[in-house]
């Protein structure tokens, strides 16, 4: 791994413990449950709080560009990430809002994020992202974007205030060398993609 992580600017001013009281967007619970042996037991887990126009689960999008004669990319982004203090490589990802499904949460945040305009095609069952530690949920929705439509053309990203995300599109085929040379120069891989790259190398060996 590369001794000096990569930057786009971004620092960690100063990091404290945070008290439930000012707490806007996590929370902490206390659960008390008993095993098969009837013994009680305690467990700390975090939750997420959201506002009333969403819900606590997300989606992580697989946006394949497909265009004739060439080989299949992925879009990725980098973005800093605070509790890492590195910048993330990751699949577009968002909270899905009230009334909204995980399909059309994922056009939505791919538009917004990347400018890309593309058609969920399939979506995965649902995922629980660290359930020894958190309740927090995901699907995966895969995307399927037709580089030859004009809107795919001239892109027009809606990133929100504070959202400063790099877009690359590396190849399908070799992603998982792709991920292993980021994490080698000193990037942080998202799970999600993580697993999605390793699936695609696991098949080879079958």
């Amino acid at each position: 791994m590369s001794s000096a992580k990569p930057s786009n600017g971004s620092k960690i001013l100063n990091k404290t413990d945070l008290s439930l009281d000012d707490a806007k967007w996590t929370t902490l619970k206390n659960i008390d449950w008993r095993d098969p042996t009837g013994k009680e037991r305690v467990w700390e887990s975090a939750e997420r709080v959201t506002n009333k126009s969403s819900t606590t689960g997300a989606v992580g999008i697989i946006a394949l560009l497909k265009s004739p004669g060439k080989k299949t990319r992925i879009i990725l982004e980098k973005q800093f990430r605070p509790p890492l203090d590195a910048i993330c490589v990751e699949v577009p990802a968002g909270l899905m809002d009230e009334g909204e499904s995980a399909e059309q949460t994922a056009e939505r945040e791919l538009k917004e994020e990347t400018g890309y305009v593309g058609k969920a095609v399939r979506t995965s069952y649902l995922l629980y992202n660290d359930p020894g530690f958190t309740n927090t949920t995901t699907y995966l929705v895969y995307v399927d974007v037709d580089l030859q439509k004009p809107e795919n053309v001239d892109l027009k990203p809606e990133q929100e205030a504070g959202e400063f995300i790099e877009i690359f599109t590396p190849e399908v085929e070799t992603l998982d060398q792709t991920l292993q040379q980021l994490e080698n120069q000193g990037y942080a891989i998202d799970g999600r993609l993580g697993a999605f790259a390793a699936g695609i190398s696991a098949v080879k060996l079958f």
